[in-house]
């Protein structure tokens, strides 16, 4: 990384992302009940009738429709129940929810609409054919998607994919990430601080942002600012990692090595430095089949440059076609004057009226982050933004 390096555009930036990224799409099979949060990769058909008989769908009584109110209950069947009573005109059975309705009967009525005197039962409602009973394969005939291909797996799909009898799926594996960290300066939260000193954070964010994002593969590794250490750091979790991110050192101050110490190793630059605030100093290059970015040491331009160029990384190996974030096109809340004239993305709050830029915007500024919901993108040479103006919003993807 040269002090003169050029800088790129923010389009630029994130097509050569895309273009230089081998993180492949594997597809891997896992146990269903392990598969929250991972992307499916091979559509799921059902092999069954969901529900596979006639099912009662509340409690009640089942009988064939006839010109009488009054009929004799001769049976009970509740669910679980693999009885299927041949019902004569006037008989009835006691059902109770989720249990198979006889072949015999065309009806269930609700216990609350019946007067029970002894074995006879007399309905008090109009009865309508098939009234209260699910059909077989209401809910998804065999042969038919169950879930498509490109669906994250939610809790409420593993439980839909359980009741029609699939244990496996066929999902895209998620990439092993290392998180190095780098400064004389960090500590650990929980030690005292010495004087200069400040607490390690970006590590503990971007895990903790990887995590949300359903990514659990993930490792923090910090190193001190010295060269020799940090080229050993890099090679190591290059060796064993599918992306690295690298925070801090990636400036070219006389203590920031990660340039020098990559080059060393072997790391092919793509580019270095981008035309946007915060985030200008940010790296991208490979080294064999792994990713490694150089994002910004302050936490506010890190994230922000995590969610514009990892995250469509990140996407890309799930198999998705659209890889970046979600924008809209939304009024701003009030003027907002534009500070320098870079393209920049600026923390912001997604409200009724329009969305809100943030205070705080300095890339050391990492609380705002946590009010914020979208970031706002201003076009390089924008000097100002009138209330009411619409703006380009990007949606975070926070739960």
């Amino acid at each position: 990384m040269e002090k003169n390096s050029t800088l790129i555009s923010i389009q630029a930036a994130q097509a050569l992302v895309l273009k230089y990224s081998s993180v492949t799409s594997v597809i891997v099979e896992m146990d269903l009940c392990n598969a929250l949060d991972y992307v499916l990769a091979i559509n799921v058909i059902s092999e069954i009738d969901m529900p596979p008989f006639r099912q009662a769908a509340m409690d009640g009584y089942a009988f064939s429709i006839s010109s009488a109110i009054t009929y004799t209950v001769v049976a009970e069947i509740k669910a679980g129940d693999n009885a299927n009573p041949i019902l004569k005109e006037g008989e009835a059975v006691r059902i109770f929810t989720g249990a198979p309705v006889p072949t015999t009967a065309n009806a269930v009525i609700m216990q609350e609409k019946v007067a029970i005197q002894g074995h006879k039962m007399t309905v008090q409602m109009p009865l309508v054919v098939e009234m209260n009973i699910r059909p077989k394969g209401s809910q998804i005939k065999r042969g038919a998607m169950a879930l498509a291909k490109g669906t994250k797996i939610k809790g409420a799909h593993i439980g839909f994919l359980a009741s029609i009898g699939i244990t496996k799926v066929s999902v895209y594996a998620k990439p092993s990430i290392a998180i190095v960290v780098t400064g004389n300066e960090l500590k650990a939260a929980g030690t005292p601080l010495e004087y200069g000193e400040i607490y390690e954070s970006n590590g503990t964010m971007l895990s903790a942002v990887l995590q949300e994002l359903g990514y659990l593969k993930t490792s923090i590794i910090t190193v001190a600012d010295d060269y020799d250490q940090t080229k050993t750091t890099l090679k190591e979790a290059i060796q064993v990692h599918d992306i690295v991110l690298v925070t801090g050192g990636v400036s070219v101050g006389d203590y920031d090595f990660v340039g020098k110490a990559l080059k060393a190793i072997g790391v092919k630059e793509i580019f270095y430095k981008v035309k946007q605030k915060p985030g200008k100093p940010l790296f991208f290059g490979k080294m064999g089949s792994v990713s490694i970015f150089g994002l910004p040491g302050n936490p506010a331009a890190a994230l922000s440059c995590f969610y514009i160029y990892v995250y469509p990384l990140l996407k890309k190996g799930e198999g998705a076609t659209n890889t970046q974030l979600l924008s809209i096109f939304m009024p701003i809340t009030s003027d907002y004057d534009v500070k320098g004239d870079r393209a920049q993305f600026l923390k912001a709050q997604i409200e009724e009226d329009g969305v809100q830029i943030l205070e705080g915007q300095s890339s050391a500024f990492a609380g705002s982050f946590g009010a914020a919901n979208a970031l706002v993108f201003i076009p390089e040479h924008t000097p100002k933004i009138k209330k009411g103006e619409r703006v380009k919003t990007i949606l975070l993807p926070i739960k």
